[in-house]
């Protein structure tokens, strides 16, 4: 198999998308910011990028574009999202022809170590139940997952300057057969069958997955490293919702409770993960019809000229209608007429669409106040508040840990040694970045692993999976960029 270009992977993920039913636009959409993200670091990266997607050579909307994606790179996108919510057949293929898009992104430009850590992340947070998170491994009957794990196993390859021909399973004999990457497929070969030979039944369609429980989607909840607190809320969130449910039905008399929410914390702390799980157990719970979570800042919901950004707000929350409309930086739209368009699109169509819409806006807490204490529209729809503490070091170095193990890459008490020496001497100032701080960590550490092995001629597989003390380096904290590095990483944090 040889790596696909770039043009080729989103041409593929558009195919995808029209056959699930999605927008072919938006999916091309995401799939560009997703590869202007994971080619950030590569020199040039902008020339190609450009020529790939059909625009003129230009570097701003290769980095706005960059900005954009970012969150793919910790967490699935809008149009994955969806479709993992809905148990899609169509989700495996999707999440394989965004890990193609991933793939060919790195080697835009002169490639640099750094976007290889980006592609493995990147593919990894596309599968569809937050691998990362998990403290054991993934389900193997489980179709979106091991869809990825052949594109990891492809990128892992080209990382180390391999020829891209087809690792053995990394999930072991036992293991389902993974789906071949969009890049592998071929067209069948047409076979006269001899006369008389009956004619084989049409195959039937791939059944979707059945939709998570409350119970199971309150489980992932829990496993999640640290936040006993926010466990707690959204367990007595979950209680107070049901029984409202259940008074209904009864023909009893419910209060008005309102079920949208603001997450005040600092970077990294485990916002984005939590709200995906809200939607689902709003979803399980019957309180959305379809439990997605579509991610926006501020640049997604203002336009340059006033009028605009009443549209481009509608269109967001229209595409977030069945799930969970998650605003990061949210007090970014104070100060200025276009944020006011904004926040006035987004209260009205709040009211309207307050039967199967939940809107979760967050940030850090001191803005976040002020923010929502300004606009009585939103205070008195936002009545929820969940306070996101800062991790620990050993929350930090177990997250750490997990989010290596969901990427295929196995790390030893020795390196973890190493990631508690370099958190001891990190500031821990208001822009810190948490679990993004360590996942930044670990997309640099597989770029080191890459430039370990470029002299290797056939890495094993072990050397292929293993991270070594030496692979992790202390990174400024600036360069992880604050809130504008995306959205929070315990998926992300992985979010």
């Amino acid at each position: 198999m040889t790596t696909t270009t770039l043009a080729a992977a989103l041409e593929a993920l558009e195919t995808v998308a029209a056959g699930a039913g999605v927008d072919p636009a938006g999916a091309r959409r995401e799939g560009e910011a997703l590869a202007a993200t994971v080619a950030e670091p590569n020199k040039g990266a902008f020339v190609d990028w450009c020529a790939e997607t059909g625009r003129a050579s230009s570097a701003e909307p290769f980095f706005d574009a960059a900005s954009r994606g970012r969150r793919y790179r910790v967490a699935q996108t809008a149009t994955m999202s969806l479709l993992a919510a809905g148990g899609s057949a169509h989700a495996p293929a999707y999440a394989a022809a965004l890990g193609d898009v991933a793939l060919a992104a790195a080697s835009l430009g002169t490639p640099d170590p750094r976007s290889s850590g980006n592609a493995v992340t990147a593919a990894a947070a596309q599968l569809a139940e937050a691998p990362a998170q998990r403290p054991t491994p993934p389900t193997l009957g489980d179709e979106v997952t091991g869809s990825l794990l052949e594109q990891l196993s492809v990128v892992q390859r080209k990382i180390a300057g391999l020829n891209t021909a087809p690792l053995p399973s990394l999930l072991g004999d036992g293991a389902a057969p993974s789906a071949p990457s969009t890049s592998e497929q071929q067209p069948p070969v047409a076979v006269q069958p001899p006369p008389g030979t009956p004619a084989e039944p049409e195959p039937a369609p791939e059944p979707e997955r059945p939709a998570k429980t409350v119970e199971e989607l309150l489980a992932e909840l829990d496993e999640l490293v640290g936040l006993a607190d926010v466990k707690a809320e959204i367990h007595r969130q979950a209680a107070v919702l049901r029984v409202e449910g259940l008074r209904a039905e009864a023909g009893l008399k419910t209060p008005d409770i309102t079920r949208h929410m603001v997450f005040n914390g600092n970077p990294g702390t485990g916002k984005t993960t939590v709200a995906r799980l809200v939607a689902g157990i709003y979803a399980a719970l019957g309180l959305l019809s379809k439990g997605q979570l579509v991610e926006v800042d501020r640049s997604e919901l203002v336009a340059g000229y006033l009028g605009q950004t009443a549209t481009k707000t509608a269109e967001v929350v229209a595409s977030a209608i069945g799930g969970v409309l998650f605003i990061d930086e949210a007090y970014s739209l104070s100060g200025d007429q276009y944020g006011r368009e904004a926040i006035d699109t987004l209260v009205k169509e709040m009211e309207d669409n307050r039967a199967d819409l939940v809107v979760i806006v967050a940030g850090y807490p001191l803005p976040m106040a002020v923010f929502i204490g300004e606009n009585p529209g939103l205070e008195s729809r936002f009545r929820t508040h969940v306070e996101f503490a800062d991790y620990t070091d050993d929350e930090l170095v177990d997250i750490f840990a997990v989010m290596a193990r969901g990427a295929e890459y196995d790390v030893d008490d020795a390196v973890l040694e190493r990631l508690r020496t370099i958190l001891g001497g990190v500031d821990r100032g208001p822009t810190f970045g948490n679990a993004r701080y360590v996942r930044n960590l670990l997309e640099a550490s597989i770029g080191r692993q890459a430039w370990r092995l470029r002299e290797v001629e056939t890495p094993s597989l072990e050397q292929l999976r293993v991270l070594e003390p030496d692979d992790l380096a202390e990174i400024e904290p600036v360069d992880i960029g604050g809130e504008a590095d995306g959205p929070d990483p315990q998926r992300e944090e992985t979010t």
